[in-house]
């Protein structure tokens, strides 16, 4: 079983709610984002999403924008990505990994190549931004085909012809989108969350990962409340990029660890 499949299996039982942090590799620098995986796996990350740097973005917001650009002026490719996950996987062999850019540098490296690279390096699942479901059947069996769980993104505007289209492709869980905007936004509005997580819930049977807008526990407490997996990026990245270097991974875990908490402290919810 998939690590992804069985991280939600297990979360289920236990009612509770998936956390799922994301940084950008190569941010600070390449060197620390490995002790930053491990202080977010350890902070209670059941999913970590580990950002490719790419220099023309569409969905990231301009904190996940000036993290890439870190990167990128190191010299951070896809290559160095999977050998930050297969350095990981060396310690940690439970924490699934999910990588999550856009589709150049895949292409660039090609499809079943990076397929066969990802899975040797231990990634469990990719989310491509700029793959729309319907022109990416070849990429998601390319993915399904090696264990991989290929992710897709939902939004507020997401006709539900393309809701369908992604149920049918989706492994692992899908990424709902939780506003109109970038990531790191504003006006997160947890009803409306509920409202659209139950019409994608009629299509797709998969956990339901919810993302941009999260900010803190407050707002992760009220996403939690209905979907399957709070997901939160421009907060952390804010946590690492707000002091030195060599205590990157200290401060992003310890955030990270309030939010645990806080998800924690909620009562079970229901079966879905």
């Amino acid at each position: 079983m998939n690590r992804i499949d069985a991280t939600f299996a297990r979360l289920k039982t236990q009612g509770r709610t998936a956390l799922i942090p994301y940084v950008t590799t190569g941010d600070p620098s390449l060197a620390a984002t490995r002790p930053i995986m491990d202080a977010l796996a350890r902070a209670g990350a059941d999913v970590i999403e580990l950002g490719v740097p790419f220099s023309d973005p569409m969905a990231d917001g301009p904190v996940i924008q000036r993290a890439s650009e870190r990167a990128l002026v190191q010299g951070v490719t896809l290559a160095s990505v999977l050998d930050v996950v297969a350095e990981f996987r060396r310690a940690d062999a439970t924490t699934p990994v999910v990588l999550m850019g856009y589709a150049n540098p895949i292409e660039a490296m090609g499809i079943d190549a990076f397929a066969d690279r990802a899975r040797e390096a231990g990634v469990d699942g990719v989310l491509v931004v700029d793959y729309p479901p319907e022109e990416a059947a070849d990429f998601a069996a390319a993915m399904t085909g090696r264990g991989l769980a290929p992710i897709f993104l939902l939004s507020p505007t997401t006709p539900e012809s393309r809701v369908e289209s992604v149920a049918r492709l989706a492994r692992g869980y899908v990424y709902y989108v939780s506003l109109k905007g970038v990531t790191g936004a504003g006006h997160l509005d947890p009803a409306e969350v509920g409202r659209k997580l139950a019409e994608i819930r009629r299509h797709v049977a998969l956990p339901v990962g919810v993302g941009f807008g999260i900010r803190d526990a407050v707002s992760a407490q009220a996403v939690a409340a209905h979907a399957d997996a709070v997901v939160i990026g421009s907060r952390i990245i804010q946590e690492i990029e707000a002091g030195p270097a060599a205590d990157a991974a200290s401060r992003a875990g310890a955030w990270l660890g309030t939010i645990r908490h806080a998800l924690d402290a909620m009562p079970g919810k229901p079966a879905r």
